[in-house]
């Protein structure tokens, strides 16, 4: 069996990932391999106790907690978000199932602080009246944390709680959990992680999103509580139908072919795996589970440049326990490329601007509004090169030269990158 604390420094070093720590669950044995540092201006030791951001694994939580509302006869999955609540302002429309898949149309990335008052969710959900519909409920698929953070506030006025008290007494104190939080004030007493930029591994100035942003991503675990809390959704019938496909993910980045109840589906050359990412400010964390090998694999980071970790090692883990890699990622094809795509795109908290120069077609990135807050780097210029299908539409793009490749695609009206669609204006 293989040394995974060795491994996992070779291939962290490799990455220049500042700290990390891996997590494996198989068939009953648990292994937890820490590395590095959690801050590089105090040099605190990262320890396999250690707590990271979650980031938007966090939305698996979230739907947990709906899925057991649901068991309770208090909600029906297709039931419209606004005959629960009322109060939210978005196309009547919008089912429960659709918030928990994304299909909503609801343009997501709203980063607005709405205070850190227990009131912050019923504030942020009365903003959605000023966002943009992106496409007419249930007929596309577009990354929305909004749609978490109204599916949170439906949870407090459910259960006559916070969405944090709820976490804790519907899953963090049942399962047992010691080492997950959700607020800063708790992360403090414990040993927590900084993000580190990926360009040059600077500390970050800020530590975590807005607390309304709290449903769609700011849990923080050690990676036992989060293997835990991961057997939960291996071992209980309670929570299968969160696996079952309820939408195909046409990219395909990393073997992600369809989602489910919020669970993202893959496929690792036939074998079916389930789990999800997640990314905020410079640390990301990954989570797999395989049911048929009774195998999870957790990587927490806290670099932005976790990917070049994960890819790598989550191949590695997998081959040694159920045979299977991590999908090759996308490469670029030798091909020209026109202006049929040059222009602005825009939504909620990003523009995007794409222009040809000396026959390269270039995108820029800009983040805007709320987002600006904790943007590290607010503006960033990305090459777009073609790939598979050479019909025009298809490209890759990555941060650097040494992570991997991811699609961008574009449509006459829009280009669809990050899981998220961005219209054309």
């Amino acid at each position: 069996m293989s040394d995974w604390s060795a491994r996992l420094q070779e291939l962290a070093v490799a990455a220049d990932v500042t700290g990390a720590v891996l997590g494996i669950w198989y068939d009953g044995d648990t292994t937890i391999a820490p590395y590095g540092v959690l801050n590089r201006t105090t040099q605190t030791a990262v320890t396999a106790d250690s707590l990271f951001q979650l980031g938007s694994i966090s939305k698996s939580w979230t739907a947990s907690m709906i899925v057991q509302l649901a068991a309770e006869g208090r909600l029906g999955l297709d039931d419209p978000i606004v005959k629960l609540l009322p109060e939210a302002p978005v196309d009547p429309r919008v089912t429960i199932r659709q918030l928990l898949t994304h299909t909503s149309g609801i343009d997501g990335d709203l980063f607005t602080d709405t205070g850190r008052g227990d009131d912050c969710l019923q504030r942020y959900v009365a903003l959605l009246a000023d966002v943009d519909q992106l496409f007419e409920p249930g007929t596309a698929y577009s990354y929305c944390n909004a749609g978490f953070v109204l599916l949170g506030r439906l949870i407090e006025v459910l259960d006559g709680h916070t969405w944090d008290e709820s976490l804790r007494a519907r899953l963090i104190e049942p399962l047992g959990l010691q080492h997950t939080v959700t607020l800063p004030e708790e992360a403090i007493l414990l040993n927590a992680a900084v993000g580190h930029t990926a360009a040059d591994g600077s500390r970050v100035k800020t530590w975590q999103l807005p607390r309304s942003i709290g449903p769609a991503g700011t849990i923080t675990a050690s990676a036992a509580d989060l293997l835990e809390y991961a057997k939960l959704h291996l071992t209980d019938e309670h929570y299968a139908a969160m696996q079952e496909p309820q939408v195909p993910y046409a990219a395909g980045i990393g073997g992600f072919v369809d989602l489910g109840l919020t669970w993202r589906i893959y496929d690792w050359s036939g074998r079916r795996l389930f789990g999800h990412d997640g990314s905020t400010i410079s640390q990301l964390a990954f989570l797999r589970i395989d049911p048929e090998a009774r195998l999870i694999m957790c990587l927490l980071t806290n670099s932005g440049n976790g990917t070049r970790l994960f890819e790598p090692l989550a191949s590695e883990v997998f081959t040694e326990y159920a045979g299977v890699a991590h999908p090759a990622a996308p490469q670029p094809a030798d091909a020209p490329v026109d202006d049929r795509h040059t222009g602005r795109y825009e939504r909620a908290s990003v523009r995007m601007d794409v222009n040809l120069r000396d026959d390269r077609l270039i995108m820029v990135e800009s983040a805007t509004g709320d987002r600006l807050a904790f943007a590290e780097e607010p503006v960033h210029e990305y090459e777009l090169l073609p790939t598979e299908p050479l019909d025009g539409n298809h490209f890759v793009t990555r941060y650097s030269p040494d992570d991997p490749w991811v699609p961008v695609t574009f449509t006459p009206t829009y280009v669809f990158t990050s899981g998220r669609v961005t219209p054309r204006r």
